[in-house]
């Protein structure tokens, strides 16, 4: 990733979850990664609580031990994260921070630290010991960087921007500054209907001018189509693979809906079956 901004926008801090083992392994180098090109500290988190357990009038004895047992398991599970951490940010400007909670609402409280999260596409599913992306995106009011699955490191010459005429589409572009500033070519695209043509075209067209005065040198592409919601994700896929980009930047769109958190298809999709980076704002 190189510069091709004078004064290209600066992170303070990469947060990414780390895990014992080799689980963590793809996302804390990508943080690794960021954090060197971009001068920003690396926070690595420890995060994992025992899930709850619905316990016998019979079995008082049993239970206890259970908590006991589990009490024991976590924490040297956060030992052996730190001692992951330790080993991987060796002579970075680094810190480690424990905390027993949800990996995902451990990453939303300490994202006040953080400009970036670092975060896995496909976690395991017990999200007492792994961060679910939805939930972190929705919940850390912070842009997240979702890593595909076995992902070559991220390079971001080539990027393309996701746009919608939304508050999460504004609040992506704004948030991906410093990766659009270091890129050698940044495309702009929009999916919409024949009859939206004009007034989306003028859309981007402001959007470009826009990251021009950021030092930008980005340029537009406004699809006509009709598709679904998968249809959508393959035309900004397209544009994408067009130019060699290996990151998409666009807002991420959805709901608390019976304590889960609901995304919109576009997002779903994208989310869902990742082929790049995304790097995701809410």
């Amino acid at each position: 990733m190189s510069d091709t901004s004078p004064n290209p926008s600066a992170l303070g801090g990469v947060l990414v979850h780390v895990e014992p083992g080799e689980a963590s392994h793809d996302r804390v180098q990508v943080a690794i990664s960021l954090a060197k090109t971009m001068g920003a500290r690396l926070i690595g988190l420890g995060a994992e609580m025992a899930q709850p357990l619905v316990a016998s009038p019979y079995g008082g004895v049993n239970t206890a031990e259970w908590v006991v047992a589990m009490n024991q398991q976590i924490e040297e599970d956060l030992a052996a994260a730190q001692k992951v951490f330790s080993h991987e940010a060796a002579g970075l400007d680094s810190e480690w921070r424990a905390m027993r909670e949800t990996p995902a609402r451990a990453l939303a409280a300490l994202s006040r630290s953080a400009d970036l999260i670092v975060v896995s596409a496909h976690p395991q599913t017990n999200y007492y010991r792994a961060a679910d992306p939805a939930e972190v995106v929705m919940r850390s009011g912070r842009p997240v960087l979702v890593v595909p699955d076995k992902g070559a490191p991220l390079k971001g010459d080539a990027v393309v921007v996701a746009w919608k005429d939304t508050r999460e589409a504004r609040r992506a572009l704004q948030d991906g500054l410093p990766f659009l500033q270091r890129a050698k070519q940044v495309v702009v695209a929009a999916v919409c209907s024949q009859d939206e043509t004009g007034a989306v075209q003028r859309q981007v067209d402001d959007v470009i001018d826009y990251l021009s005065r950021r030092g930008v040198a980005a340029r537009a592409t406004a699809k006509v189509s009709v598709a679904s919601d998968a249809g959508v994700v393959g035309e900004l896929n397209a544009a994408a693979q067009a130019i060699g980009a290996d990151l998409i930047v666009a807002g991420a769109y959805g709901q608390s809906r019976l304590r889960e958190w609901v995304f919109g298809g576009v997002t779903r999709t994208l989310m869902d079956e990742p082929t790049r980076y995304l790097l995701l704002s809410h």
